[in-house]
C-alpha cells in the first residue's frame, strides 16, 4: 500500500508516464499503485522513496509506534 504517491508525485510535477519509465512499468501499473489496487516490489518502493527524497516509511504511511 503506498498511501502518499498520488500526492507526492502531483507535487512534484510528475506525471504517471515519468513513473512508470523510471519504474520500468506500465502507466497502469502506476495507476494501480496509486488507487491500491497493487503493490509495488520492495525495489520500485525504493526508486520511488529516492526518486522524491522521503523514506519508504514516508512513501508507504507508516508510523512507528
Amino acid at each position: 500500500m503506498v498511501k502518499n504517491l498520488r500526492k507526492l508525485r502531483m507535487e512534484s510535477g510528475t506525471t504517471q508516464r515519468q513513473l512508470a519509465d523510471l519504474l520500468h512499468v506500465s502507466q497502469q501499473a502506476v495507476n494501480r499503485y496509486e488507487h491500491n489496487d497493487a503493490e509495488p516490489s520492495i525495489r520500485r518502493l525504493i526508486l520511488l522513496a529516492d526518486y522524491f527524497g522521503v523514506s519508504v516509511d514516508e512513501l508507504i504511511g507508516h508510523e512507528p509506534v
